[in-house]
C-alpha cells in the first residue's frame, strides 16, 4: 500500500494494544489532537507508539495537532435551544446581553471576530448545521442582530465560523506555544497548524520550532477560506497540507468543497509536498463494524486525486472499531491504488520548466518501470530526493536511506515512501544503497532495484542526486 494512514488517538485507541494493531494494520503517522488536553498528557501515548514501531520495525511518526484559535459561543440560556427559520438573534460581546430582550442572545469571549461583521455576512453555529446572515449592526464590532436562514439546534459553548471573513487572530496561540514547546521535548516528531490564514501564520511556528535548536516538519491545516486564497505562498513554506475538510466546508460552499480538495493535492504535488484529505472519511464506523457505500467512494476519490495521506479522526479516536477502520480504509486504498496504476500511463512527466532535479526523478521512476523493477531506492539527507520520486508516482515502492531520524519520520508523510535509518559511518552513499539492496529481505536474489544517489565529482563538490544505477541482488 503506498496511502498513508493518519490516525488519532483517543480514549477508544490510546492503549498500547490497539496501537499496535492499527500500525500492524496500515497506520504510519499517529495524531495527538492538543484539543482535547495539553501536551504534557500524552506522554503514555507517545511511549506506546514507540514500543510499537520497535515491535513491529517500524518508523512510526508522531505528530502534535495544535488547538489554533477554535473560535467558541459563550453559554446560552436555556441551553439546548430550537432555533426556527427566520428567528431573531443578538450576537455580542457578553456586556450586552442585557440588550437581548426577548431575542435568543449568542455571546462571544472576544471583540476581535466581530470587527468587520457588515450586513448581509453569514455566521455559521453547530460546525454549520445552523446558519445565520446580519441583518443589523448595532454597534460595530461589539453588538449585532442575525436572522436564521435555517432551523437547528443551538448549545452552549459551540463553534462558530463566519464564513470568507478574515480574522485578525494569529493562527498560533499561547495555549499552541505551550503545547508545541511540550510536545518537542515529550518527542513529537510532527506538529500540525490548525486554522492557519496567512504564509505568516507559517513562519511564526518554523521561528517557534527554531527557538528549539531543530527542525520538524510543519502541517498547514487549510481550514479557511484565506488559506485558500494564501494557497501558493502556504504550499511554498509547509512541509505538508492538510485538506480539512470539517471547518472548510463551513467556511467555502459545500457544493465546491470536491473541486478544492482536488486542486489543493494537485498542487501540493506539484510542489513535491505531501497532501493530506481530513475529516469524516468513515464517520459512520464510530458505531456501526463497516462504512457506507459513499464513505468507501469518498476514500477512494481522495486517494485517485492523488492525495499522499488520508486520516481518520473520531473513527479512531471514539469509534467502537478503531482497528476495523483502519483494516477498511487500508482495502480501499490498495483496490484504488490498483486502479490509479491503470489510468496512469507511466509516473508524471515533468513540465516545461528546466528542473534537472525532476527529470531526474522521472527518468529514474520511467526507468525502473522498463526494466520492471522490484522497488527504487534512494540515499536522501534531507529528504528531497525522496519528495521528488514520490511526486512522479512511480508504480513501485520508494525506499528512501538517511541517516537523520527526523527526515526518516517526515518522509512518513509521502506516498509510496518507505523511509529507513542508515548508519552514516559508510561516507559513499553509493555503497549504503548497495549494502541495503544486498542485506535487505524485501527483495529476493535476481530481482533489480533502481538506485539514486548523489556522488561529488570536480565540478560538483557537495553532495546531489547525480547517479541512477541498476542493481541486480
Amino acid at each position: 500500500m503506498k496511502t498513508k494512514i493518519i490516525a488519532t488517538l483517543g480514549p477508544a485507541s490510546s492503549n498500547r494494544e490497539t496501537i499496535r494493531n492499527m500500525a500492524a494494520a496500515g497506520v504510519r503517522i499517529f495524531r495527538l489532537n492538543f484539543s482535547h488536553g495539553p501536551a504534557a498528557s500524552f506522554s503514555q501515548e507517545i511511549e506506546h507508539i514507540r514500543a510499537a514501531g520497535r515491535e513491529l520495525d517500524l518508523p512510526l511518526t508522531i505528530m502534535g495537532d495544535l488547538s489554533g484559535p477554535k473560535i467558541r459561543i459563550g453559554e446560552v440560556k436555556d441551553s439546548p435551544v430550537e432555533v426556527q427559520k427566520d428567528d431573531k438573534a443578538l450576537l455580542g460581546l457578553e456586556t450586552h446581553r442585557d440588550k437581548a430582550d426577548e431575542h435568543l442572545f449568542i455571546s462571544m469571549p472576544k471583540a476581535e471576530p466581530l470587527i468587520g461583521l457588515e450586513v448581509g455576512m453569514p455566521v455559521a453555529l453547530s460546525d454549520g448545521m445552523l446558519r445565520f446572515e446580519v441583518t443589523r449592526v448595532i454597534k460595530p464590532g461589539e453588538l449585532y442582530e442575525m436572522q436564521a436562514i435555517n432551523d437547528g439546534l443551538l448549545a452552549s459553548r459551540k463553534g462558530i465560523a463566519f464564513p470568507g471573513k478574515y480574522h485578525p487572530l494569529p493562527a498560533l496561540t499561547d495555549k499552541d506555544r505551550k503545547d508545541l514547546s511540550e510536545g518537542i521535548e515529550a518527542g513529537i516528531d510532527a506538529v500540525a497548524l490548525s486554522f492557519v490564514q496567512s504564509v505568516q501564520d507559517v513562519d511564526d511556528v518554523r521561528k517557534a520550532i527554531a527557538k528549539h535548536g531543530l527542525w520538524i516538519p510543519l502541517v498547514a491545516k487549510v481550514e479557511r477560506q484565506a488559506a485558500l486564497n494564501n494557497l501558493d505562498d502556504i504550499i511554498k513554506l509547509a512541509d505538508v497540507v492538510m485538506v480539512a475538510r470539517g471547518d472548510l466546508g463551513v467556511e467555502c460552499p459545500m457544493h465546491e468543497l470536491p473541486i478544492i480538495q482536488k486542486r489543493i493535492v494537485r498542487a501540493c504535488r506539484h510542489a513535491q509536498k505531501a497532501a493530506i484529505v481530513a475529516t469524516q472519511m468513515l464517520l459512520s464506523m464510530v458505531k456501526n463494524p463497516a462504512p457506507t457505500r459513499a464513505e468507501a467512494t469518498d476514500v477512494a476519490n481522495a486517494i485517485l486525486d492523488g492525495a499522499d495521506c488520508v486520516m481518520l479522526s473520531e473513527e479512531t479516536a471514539i469509534g467502537e472499531y478503531p482497528v476495523d477502520a483502519v483494516r477498511f480504509i487500508s482495502e480501499v486504498a490498495c483496490a484504488s491504488e490498483g486502479y490509479f496504476k491503470e489510468k496512469m500511463a507511466g509516473p508524471y512527466t515533468p513540465g516545461p520548466d528546466l528542473n534537472t532535479a525532476k527529470y531526474l526523478a522521472y527518468s529514474a521512476c520511467l526507468l525502473a518501470e522498463r526494466a520492471a523493477s522490484s522497488a527504487l531506492a534512494c540515499h536522501t539527507e534531507g529528504g528531497s530526493t525522496a519528495r521528488l520520486l514520490s511526486s512522479r508516482r512511480p508504480d513501485c515502492p520508494i525506499y528512501a536511506l538517511t541517516p537523520d531520524p527526523k527526515v526518516m519520520h517526515s518522509l512518513n508523510f509521502f506516498r509510496g515512501v518507505n523511509p529507513r535509518l542508515v548508519d552514516a559511518e559508510q561516507p559513499d552513499h553509493l555503497l549504503r544503497m548497495e549494502e541495503f539492496v544486498q542485506n535487505s529481505p524485501n527483495f529476493a536474489q535476481g530481482e533489480n532495484i533502481v538506485i539514486t544517489s548523489g556522488q561529488p565529482t570536480p565540478g560538483q563538490p557537495e553532495r546531489y542526486t547525480n547517479t541512477i544505477k541498476i542493481y541486480y541482488k
